[in-house]
């Protein structure tokens, strides 16, 4: 199952000479990320409350072409590895057909005191994507 996110580039999210800023691409990423877990039911404010949340463990970048303002982008997320307390997602920004960012984004769940807790029932049950 891929999530599939549009985001349009905007003045401010470029540097100087017009090209995305390259810190921009973890914020469409993370839009991305959070909307999926929206789309699927997990309330994220409940989940804290409870005393969990979703914390960015690992993030593996590559930077293929450069995005310009006024492109429209598509933040594709896929989840490819999933434990208990942990998931792996290879989220990749596209213009067009055209890949312009790659990640591969490792999410753990942590409780109150910063350890490992189990992520959400609906997260566990979600089916793995083929990452090839």
């Amino acid at each position: 199952m891929m999530h599939r996110f549009p985001i349009r580039v905007y003045y401010e999210d470029t540097d100087m000479a017009g090209i995305v800023y390259y810190a921009n691409y973890l914020r469409y990423i993370e839009r991305a990320r959070s909307d999926w877990v929206r789309e699927i039911g997990i309330d994220q404010l409940a989940m804290k409350a409870e005393g969990n949340v979703f914390a960015v463990r690992r993030i593996e970048a590559d930077y293929v072409q450069s995005a310009l303002f006024d492109d429209a982008l598509e933040v594709q997320t896929s989840l490819i590895q999933l434990t208990p307390a942990r998931m792996v997602m290879a989220q990749n920004v596209l213009r067009q057909e055209a890949l312009i960012f790659a990640a591969k984004v490792t999410i753990a769940c942590i409780g109150a005191k910063g350890k490992p807790s189990r992520l959400p029932a609906k997260l566990r049950s979600m089916p793995i994507s083929d990452p090839s």
